[in-house]
């Protein structure tokens, strides 16, 4: 299925964390966190000003991103679980 956000918002995939801390000890599912990092899918065009103008996005398709815990709207899109969000909930790009 083809997606395209509107405005300023972004399709965003969570990226999953691991299972394992770096000490070794196994975390189960219950107790994982849903993760705050994610790639984006797919990009709105843009938000407009107040002269109507479209002002570009400062994010891309490939980005690899945080949001904050509780950002976003989540969604199933062909059985994937992903969320949409306003480009304003992203902390960040990682480089």
């Amino acid at each position: 299925m083809a997606f395209r956000p509107l405005g300023d918002r972004v399709l965003v995939k969570r990226v999953e964390e691991e299972a394992k801390t770096k000490g070794g000890i196994i975390i189960p599912d219950t107790a994982k966190e849903k993760p705050q990092e994610g790639e984006v899918i797919a990009v709105g065009p843009g938000a407009r000003d107040d002269n109507g103008k479209v002002t570009a996005l400062d994010v891309s398709v490939g980005d690899r991103i945080l949001f904050g815990k509780w950002s976003g709207t989540e969604v199933k899109l062909d059985g994937e679980d992903l969320l949409i969000m306003k480009e304003s909930d992203i902390l960040g790009v990682l480089a």
